[in-house]
């Protein structure tokens, strides 16, 4: 991280497979997310957002490194019922290798910040909101954060119709578990006041990936995020890192080597399909980014 840590996929793109997303008036409060991501992530920087994010191990083991960025690698050790909670004000970068070759499956849960500050609030007072932070914690184990993370899981994937009181209870109780137990006072207050929302960070996110065949376009993605363009350029460098426009290369990138690895598509081929016309161009761009021709990377 140097600008340190946010939502869906988000310097270089999440190799994951989404499984379930919430969606609907159930959801108001918390934005939820279940990944199935590949065994091994060499570098993956994570995003700021504005809200407090709790990610938990629902199977799988791995060595997960983190660090600021350009910093020393931290590795810890988890597995199944681990959780980590970040409300970091800036970019920072994961790695990780699963045991076995496994995938390992994890669940995002994006606390909304009205419910958390109402939590504060309510912990320890109105006043103390702006001096509150929440602790970063990493690869660490709580049977409270389990069990809501689980019923949260259960309303994610198996109700037909998710109960909007059953989830805004269990996000409630989150909150103030998380605010009573890994909260201080006394703290600098947040600097990330700039960051784009973690609802709006997603959907940017994802029309970008649902256009990599085409050209980059400031303007749509700004008022995707209902942001003047130069206010949104502002904000999502805050959040991310990269500029929009280099944010959208990397994810051009990252999906170039996912379809040199899982496929037999030509070098060519791959270049139109990410919108280089230029097949010469593409191969600049992809050794920029990763440091050796397309064919390198295929071996």
């Amino acid at each position: 991280m140097p600008p340190k840590s946010t939502p869906e996929a988000l310097s270089q793109r999440i190799h994951a497979r989404l499984l379930a997303r919430s969606q609907g008036p159930a959801w108001s409060t918390i934005s939820v997310h279940l990944l199935s991501h590949q065994p091994l992530e060499t570098n993956l920087l994570v995003p700021a957002v504005a809200e407090p994010l709790v990610v938990w191990i629902v199977s799988g083991s791995a060595r997960i490194e983190e660090r600021d960025i350009g910093g020393e690698w931290m590795p810890v050790e988890v597995s199944a019922g681990d959780f980590y909670l970040t409300q970091s004000e800036t970019p920072y970068e994961l790695r990780w290798e699963t045991s076995a070759g496994e995938a390992l499956c994890v669940m995002h849960l994006y606390l909304g910040l009205p419910i958390y500050q109402r939590a504060v609030a309510e912990v320890w007072s109105a006043d103390s909101a702006e001096r509150f932070r929440l602790a970063d914690v990493s690869g660490a184990r709580d049977e409270a954060i389990s069990g809501l993370m689980g019923m949260i899981l259960k309303e994610l994937t198996e109700a037909a119709e998710p109960s909007e009181m059953a989830v805004q209870g269990i996000a409630q109780a989150l909150a103030v578990h998380l605010v009573r137990h890994y909260g201080r006072r006394g703290g600098v207050a947040s600097a990330r006041r700039g960051a784009l929302p973690a609802f709006k960070l997603q959907k940017v996110v994802r029309m970008m990936e649902a256009g990599l065949d085409r050209a980059f376009n400031l303007e749509s993605l700004a008022a995707e995020a209902e942001l003047s363009a130069f206010h949104f350029s502002r904000v999502f460098k805050q959040s991310t890192g990269s500029s929009p426009s280099d944010y959208f290369i990397q994810l051009k990138m990252a999906e170039a080597r996912r379809l040199l690895r899982e496929t037999d598509r030509s070098i060519i081929r791959i270049a139109l399909d990410l919108g280089y016309s230029s097949p010469s161009h593409f191969a600049q761009v992809f050794r920029r980014q990763v440091g050796v021709s397309p064919r390198d990377y295929r071996g």
